[in-house]
């Protein structure tokens, strides 16, 4: 396995934000003792957001973002903030390059400013230490360095390290919910929109906890589940099945087995499945005319059959028996502006960090606008969604 084959919504994000000049890219490039970025004395060199994905020890696989300069100037400049201030969004760690020899300036405490309403953590390293004769006394957040000397960046490592601890995941996908030795089941269809050659990735990250537990899992498609059942001497602890096939699985699935989706465990890892759960209600409240936005976390090859854009519009309009609008976004491109939709519908979130679900979910319940995710929209729909989250007690409780 390549150190790249971490998948990049599990690895710690860090941006580096600052303004022109300020020597962003020369301090990426010491940390990671790469040539990442391009580096000038010519400003705006960096004229969008780089993304290098590595092993940063002592840290781990990470994801480095160098943003462009948040003073860049022009009409240019302006989209460039615009992409650095959606960069903000995604990090989990925010590294501001301030220029010593200039000093902190009303552009870099307003980025403070934003890190702070983001709940970011943020490190202040002020580089060109080579520049200046007098320090100041600095915060336990704040470091001097010099990109050109290599002064302090080992320190700057181990500072960044300090600060990625408390941003650790605790929240488990699937373990918690299982015992070794238990038998799980997990329905995987490879149809037309399947990945050729490999398991797309919430179907391998539950299997990898499933492995650390020590569950006897077996992997089927549908039409393969009751000969599997029917060869058990007991029960299933769980079935997990991808939500495309949830009536199918259902049906064939005695009461009192577990049943839920990789979409609704995502919900709950990502930390909006209560949210998921209330929101899919408005669902009953559509009308004609009505705009419903669907959104993708990923930029996939879009089949003729596709959950998002074919299938999950052809269900909802069958379903409410109204005629209906819909959206779509994909990858980054989410909407800020929501005023003009009824209802948020969101993939799984399986390729985005958890800090832009949840942003994304906070600006539709800022919006007071309702918002879910596929696999709950489509167990809803089914009459099944009380059943796919019995398994949550927490979130069960909602039903009582």
């Amino acid at each position: 396995m390549s150190l790249n084959s971490t998948p990049s919504s599990e690895r710690i994000h860090i941006g580096f934000f600052g303004r022109t000049n300020a020597g962003k890219s020369s301090v990426v490039n010491s940390i990671t003792g790469q040539n990442v970025s391009i580096v000038s004395e010519f400003k705006g060199t960096t004229t969008d957001p780089v993304y290098k994905a590595m092993e940063l020890l002592p840290l781990g696989p990470v994801s480095i973002i160098d943003t462009p300069g948040i003073d860049d100037e022009g009409k240019l400049g302006k989209l460039r903030i615009e992409k650095t201030k959606q960069i903000l969004k995604r990090v989990d760690i925010a590294i501001l390059i301030v220029d010593a020899s200039i000093g902190i300036s009303q552009v870099d405490n307003d980025l403070i400013s934003v890190f702070n309403e983001n709940n970011t953590k943020y490190i202040v390293v002020y580089n060109k230490l080579d520049l200046i004769s007098d320090k100041k006394q600095l915060n336990s957040n704040e470091i001097y360095v010099s990109a050109k000397e290599n002064k302090n960046i080992f320190e700057l490592k181990e500072l960044i390290a300090t600060c990625a601890a408390k941003t650790v995941k605790e929240q488990p996908l699937v373990k918690d919910l299982v015992s070794k030795n238990d038998i799980v089941i997990l329905v995987t269809p490879i149809d037309e929109s399947a990945p050729k050659g490999r398991l797309i990735l919430p179907q391998q990250q539950v299997i990898r906890e499933l492995l650390e537990v020590g569950t006897i899992t077996l992997v089927v498609q549908v039409n393969e589940l009751e000969h599997s059942l029917n060869l058990l001497n007991k029960k299933p602890k769980v079935v997990i099945t991808d939500s495309q096939v949830f009536d199918k699985v259902n049906e064939l699935l005695p009461d009192d087995v577990f049943l839920t989706s990789f979409s609704i465990l995502f919900a709950r890892y990502k930390g909006i499945l209560k949210t998921a759960v209330q929101g899919v209600k408005q669902i009953e409240f559509l009308e004609d005319d009505d705009i419903v936005l669907i959104s993708e976390g990923c930029t996939h090859h879009r089949q003729c059959n596709d959950i998002g854009t074919v299938k999950l519009p052809t269900w909802i309009k069958k379903y409410t028996g109204k005629n209906l609008n819909f959206e779509f976004t994909s990858g980054i491109d989410f909407k800020q502006d929501l005023s003009k939709y009824k209802m948020v519908i969101h993939c799984g979130g399986c390729m985005l960090k958890d800090l832009e679900v949840q942003n994304r979910y906070r600006n539709a319940t800022k919006h007071q606008l309702p918002i879910t995710n596929y696999g709950i929209t489509i167990a809803y729909m089914n009459g099944i969604l009380k059943r796919s989250v019995e398994i949550f007690s927490d979130i069960y409780s909602v039903f009582e």
